[in-house]
């Protein structure tokens, strides 16, 4: 396949789910070194914020970025507000990644994207195809009881996973010949024993994440550690409600392709496992869709 013309196009669905949303780069990565074309993207909640780099053209980027977070950062770049709509206020983590990545109008992207919210008090998913891309993934990533809600033409915007954790419905105007959705919310998997490299392996990205905590947490008092067993089950019971959601709504509008990742591949904010997490997402890709990819050269 030399050509663009030969091209399969797809548009990708990228479900919710925390940290294993980092399996959704690589998914991508699959798909580009296999010669598809993605022409639209619509993410809800980490979908959101690894789709919305994507169509910007940034993926590198964050990757290396990602794969350079220790657990520490994590902590840091955490915003602890103790508001009673949230724990933590996000600003922190989405200026740091428009500081490494910039931010872009939607509609200028050069990959359709739509990013997934919930209108929690009239109990309607909301569909963001317009205005900054990050205040959309901000709004599209705040997990309830975590993350405090993102306030938009006079609306409380909350996490999309609450009503459409695989948000294919935008994807059906689409000319694509294909639409690939990844599930984070697959069946559970006896847990498999990490061979991951030395997590102390030096990173140049590590240096620029450093700066960004430093100007962040400048001049800030240091919050003291509290009980979060409250946002753990918080979180566990979110992951069951969206595991059910997600089967449900893939039996009534299925893909073309579904990628399950398995919803006990990794906790909610592990996101210092990103190297490991990203392999999974290529290695899932790669057995599930070893059809599509027969079909792809037989045509």
């Amino acid at each position: 396949m030399s050509n663009n013309a030969s091209k399969k196009t797809i548009s990708l669905v990228l479900g919710s789910g925390g940290a294993r949303g980092l399996a959704h780069i690589g998914v991508i990565r699959w798909l580009e070194e296999h010669d598809f074309e993605i022409s639209s993207i619509s993410g809800c909640s980490m979908g959101a914020l690894v789709g919305g780099i994507y169509a910007m053209g940034k993926l590198d980027d964050f990757e290396e970025w990602a794969c350079a977070i220790r657990k520490m950062d994590m902590v840091a770049l955490l915003d602890i507000s103790w508001q009673k709509n949230g724990l933590v206020k996000g600003d922190k983590i989405i200026n740091s990644l428009i500081d490494l990545v910039g931010d872009q109008l939607i509609e200028e992207l050069p990959i359709q994207f739509t990013a997934i919210a919930t209108d929690i008090q009239n109990q309607k998913e909301i569909w963001l195809r317009s205005g900054k891309l990050f205040d959309a993934i901000r709004a599209s990533i705040s997990l309830p009881l975590f993350f405090t809600p993102v306030r938009r033409n006079g609306i409380d915007l909350i996490d999309g996973g609450v009503l459409n954790p695989v948000p294919i419905a935008p994807t059906f105007g689409d000319a694509t010949d294909l639409t690939i959705a990844v599930n984070l919310n697959g069946d559970l998997q006896a847990p498999q024993t990490s061979t991951e490299e030395d997590a102390s392996e030096p990173n140049p990205f590590y240096e620029k994440i450093q700066s960004f905590i430093h100007r962040f947490t400048n001049n800030e008092a240091t919050t003291e550690r509290s009980d979060w067993s409250i946002y753990d089950i918080a979180n566990q019971a979110f992951d069951a409600m969206q595991t059910t959601i997600s089967r449900q709504k893939l039996a009534a509008y299925p893909p073309d392709y579904v990628i399950e990742i398995a919803s006990n591949a990794c906790g909610t904010l592990e996101f210092d496992r990103a190297k490991e997490i990203i392999k999974l997402g290529y290695r899932i890709a790669d057995q599930q869709l070893s059809e599509l990819i027969n079909d792809h050269q037989n045509n």
